[in-house]
């Protein structure tokens, strides 16, 4: 369990390895055992209800409270008997997977399951997008098989998710380039409900395939304001930026670790405010402080030298007015009626960079764009124009 209240549940790799456990006894002994046990990641061991067929075996995937698009979907597998010469074809030409330790098996996938096209993933280009855990999970669950039977000869073991193609476009699986389905993940073998760690994952796993394809200019946007903003006004085609969520600093980290040397930032006003104010984590749990960031700035933009607002009284109560706002879009009206919210705007913009630089270490070279998507109104660092050319 995570939480008082939340339940954890199993990943695909871990129903994949019940099924083809199940479809082993099936194969080998005749006999439909009404529950199979399979050994978890985490040392742990976990009990499904299979179903049978002539030649499949299924299992629902309980993924607990984590709200995963896999979650109450059937994972399918099938053992069926290989001659040699059909199992070394298999090793020679498939999009399949052998380890030494399994000899005589050969796990393959099916209908639903990805193809993985870049590099950059835990599997190799052209082959079924099945993470190195769940591959020895579902490999050691049909070996205890063979061995409680003192079965020899060779096996070839499949994996299917019927579904698979259409959750696919649902996920992250597209943009990594994983073609045609889902793909096969797991750890611990137990999904733990809302893991903010996953996610992170995930987007470290984005920045790594951009990486190893070479991409060592990083296009990196918050979420959907700002892929929208992307392709409707600055006409970058969508899918071109690592959407990082709410983890800004750990994507800037993760991108100086695989290599990245500039990276442009774009996003709302409302999460890069945050972060020109040093917030590494732009989730409201993590605190909020938009509007004092936005005092800040207007003040500072003054300070150096606006002519609207000289009077001294007057200025303190429009800093006040601002800081007082309920929304950054708010804000940014008010500013727009002085004439100050480009500069503003500019302003955060560059605090972001200084971010972006104290969070790299000094290695990355940031640029950062930030938008009031109401109020069509753009701030952007010096050079941030010339390197969104890069993209276009």
């Amino acid at each position: 369990m995570m939480g008082e209240y939340l339940r954890s549940g199993y990943t695909t790799g871990t129903c994949a390895s019940a099924a083809a456990r199940a479809a082993a006894v099936f194969l080998l002994t005749g006999n439909v055992p009404k529950q199979v046990s399979v050994l978890l990641g985490n040392g742990t061991v976990a009990e499904f209800t299979p179903e049978y067929g002539k030649h499949w075996c299924r299992v629902k995937k309980d993924g607990g409270d984590d709200p995963d698009v896999t979650d109450g979907v059937w994972v399918y597998a099938g053992v069926f008997p290989a001659s040699r010469e059909a199992f070394e074809e298999l090793c020679r030409n498939g999009r399949g997977y052998t380890l030494e330790e399994y000899e005589g098996l050969y796990l393959n996938g099916g209908l639903g399951i990805g193809i993985a096209t870049k590099r950059g993933l835990s599997c190799p280009t052209g082959h079924y997008a099945i993470n190195p855990v769940p591959r020895r999970m579902i490999l050691e669950a049909v070996d205890s098989v063979r061995r409680e039977t003192f079965c020899e000869g060779c096996f070839e073991v499949r994996i299917a998710v019927p579904q698979g193609g259409e959750l696919a476009k649902k996920t992250f699986n597209p943009v990594l380039g994983i073609k045609g389905g889902i793909s096969v993940l797991g750890t611990t073998g137990v999904v733990e409900p809302m893991s903010e760690q996953a996610l992170v994952e995930t987007i470290r796993l984005d920045i790594r395939v951009r990486a190893a394809a070479g991409e060592k200019n990083l296009l990196l946007t918050p979420g959907n304001y700002g892929e929208e903003f992307l392709c409707q006004e600055l006409g970058i085609q969508l899918g071109t930026a690592v959407k990082c969520s709410n983890f800004v600093e750990a994507s800037v980290r993760m991108a100086l670790e695989e290599g990245v040397c500039r990276l442009l930032l774009v996003g709302h006003a409302g999460k890069m405010i945050k972060v020109a104010g040093g917030v590494g984590n732009t989730h409201s749990k993590y605190g909020d402080r938009r509007m004092e960031m936005m005092e800040r700035l207007t003040r500072q933009v003054c300070t150096e030298g606006c002519e609207k607002t000289k009077e001294q009284e007057s200025r303190e109560i429009f800093f006040k007015e601002i800081g007082a706002c309920n929304t950054t879009e708010e804000a940014v009206e008010r500013l727009k009626e002085r004439g100050l919210a480009v500069q503003v705007l500019d302003c955060a913009a560059e605090r972001v960079r200084e971010q972006i630089s104290r969070w790299s270490g000094g290695k990355i070279k940031g640029e950062v764009v930030m938008f009031s998507s109401l109020h069509k109104v753009v701030g952007k660092t010096k050079n941030a124009e010339d390197f969104l050319g890069l993209f276009r």
